[in-house]
């Protein structure tokens, strides 16, 4: 049992139609736990399920962490806030203080009541850890002002705030900040709880009996990385995996035709994301970064290996997000981009660093790879382990970056708002005008002013080339049959609290 402590931690693809979600229905969670339990192999590597930690793949901890841990707010398959922990919010006429007010009779999976104390020691665990997404807390502070009330205040109005909390999974009190121990089997706040984890490899879950909105139906979910398509795929048809996702466009077919299985997509919240490093000197001049752009023959790519799920991006982000707007398209054209780099006097000898985290992205980096060589430019592609990509990522070690690059919350202010201001020093750009952009985005209220502010942030991001932006794509599932009942997501990280299998 957890003892709380008076001590706080500071500091389808049916083809045609592609489907939001698939649900059994409300109460499937509050039957007992029958049949066989559920194992699912996705596109993300979890190798960590601290959810406040910096370590590791960022991916595979949103996957783990909405299994494990309840949030205030999480948005529904069409990105609507909606209720989790929190049964309701709002804000102060300056949007600069929220108050939110928990469910009554919260418990953790030990028993113990979860409270306010709670979600505020959370939250200031997340900032003393400088976890992924404390970048979006900048100035905020959290203090709970009874057992079932949390009030968030920031230096400066904030409407997106809810949003950004869709990132925060709630811990208990007293989880300390340095014990990567505790996380081998910790306390849960969400549907599922820990049963055993390997990491890179394995992580079994079992039914969280406190959970608020009644203990998953299915005994089990485990969640297996098969980093292989066709172990995958044959996992899959054996029964040994029953749901499996990110998979190449050329299997989908094949898939479609098996009477046992199920085929379904939804669109990504997400881009491919290609970001320069800006503060290398190779790549400081807008002028290279645009014709190693204009180089690449993204349409032609995205054709031979998405012709079902990928469609070219027309903008830094997806545009199921607020703050979407589309931009004029960079034009291939491998000449002029050769002519530019030469009167740029850009180094053909010395090849880019490209580094990519997940394997079923390398056909797509090699096609890349492959446009630059027919203009003479080199390039190395360095795929590597999740922990060790992020560590990299932050610390700037590479020149192109590789990332399908979602938004929580369907916000500009968690993507735009958070990577890209001078202060963020994420791909090593810096421009203080977008800086003013983003934070009079990020302060207003009114939604259309906000959707202009972010349209204009996007087209400096955009002309400047901070990055590549060449791919919107939609994730596709495959499952067996008799599983049903689970949500899928955009960015693949589905929801099974409510699945169910039948004919087990």
């Amino acid at each position: 049992m957890r003892i709380t402590t008076a001590v706080r931690i500071t500091g389808v693809l049916v083809l045609a139609v592609a489907l939001p979600a698939c649900s059994v229905g409300d109460g499937a969670g509050q039957d007992a736990a029958t049949g066989k339990g559920v194992v699912a192999s996705g596109t993300f590597v979890v190798d960590n399920i601290d959810p406040g930690s910096s370590q590791g793949g960022s991916a595979g901890k949103e996957l783990a962490g909405q299994q494990i841990y309840g949030r205030l707010v999480k948005p529904d398959p069409t990105g609507k806030l909606v209720p989790d922990l929190a049964e309701s919010w709002k804000s102060a006429p300056d949007v600069k203080t929220w108050d939110f007010t928990l469910r009554g009779g919260l418990k953790f999976s030990d028993g113990s009541p979860l409270t306010a104390e709670d979600v505020v020691a959370t939250f200031d665990r997340l900032i003393e850890l400088k976890g992924t997404t404390a970048a979006n807390f900048k100035g905020v502070t959290a203090k709970a002002t009874s057992d079932t009330a949390v009030t968030f205040t920031g230096q400066t109005p904030d409407p997106a705030l809810p949003s950004k909390l869709t990132t925060l999974y709630v811990l208990p009190s007293e989880v300390p900040a340095d014990d990567a121990s505790y996380f081998s089997k910790p306390v849960s706040s969400g549907p599922f709880m820990v049963e055993s984890f390997k990491p890179s490899s394995e992580l079994k879950l079992v039914p969280n009996p406190n959970y608020w909105g009644g203990a998953p139906r299915i005994p089990s979910l485990t969640i297996r990385s098969i980093p292989d398509t066709a172990a995958k795929l044959a996992a899959l048809k054996t029964g040994e995996v029953d749901v499996v996702w990110g998979l190449p466009d050329d299997q989908i077919p094949a898939l479609q035709s098996d009477q046992n299985l199920k085929v379904q997509a939804v669109p990504s919240n997400g881009n491919f994301t290609m970001w320069f490093n800006s503060s290398t000197p190779a790549l400081a001049d807008v002028k290279i970064r645009r014709a190693l752009w204009q180089a690449v023959d993204f349409a032609t790519i995205a054709k031979q290996l998405y012709p079902v799920t990928g469609q070219l991006a027309d903008a830094p982000l997806a545009p199921t997000v607020l703050g979407h707007a589309p931009q004029t398209p960079v034009k291939y054209d491998p000449d002029a981009a050769k002519k530019a780099l030469q009167a740029a006097g850009y180094s053909f000898d010395k090849p880019l660093r490209l580094q990519f985290g997940q394997a079923q992205f390398k056909p797509f980096l090699q096609a890349v790879v492959s446009s630059w060589a027919k203009i003479g430019v080199k390039a190395d592609l360095l795929q590597k382990e999740q922990a060790v990509f992020i560590e990299d990522l932050l610390a700037l070690k590479w020149d192109v970056n590789f990332q399908l690059l979602g938004t929580a919350g369907y916000d500009a202010a968690t993507n735009l708002g958070r990577l890209y201001t001078c202060a963020a020093k994420r791909n090593g750009y810096c421009n203080p005008e977008l800086d003013k952009l983003l934070a009079q985005a990020g302060s207003t209220t009114d939604r259309a002013e906000r959707t202009k502010l972010y349209a204009s942030a996007s087209k400096i991001i955009w002309d400047d080339a901070v990055g590549m932006y060449p791919l919107t794509a939609k994730v596709t599932y495959v499952s067996n049959k008799n599983l049903s009942g689970f949500t899928l997501d955009g960015l693949g990280y589905p929801d099974f609290s409510q699945a169910a299998v039948t004919g087990s």
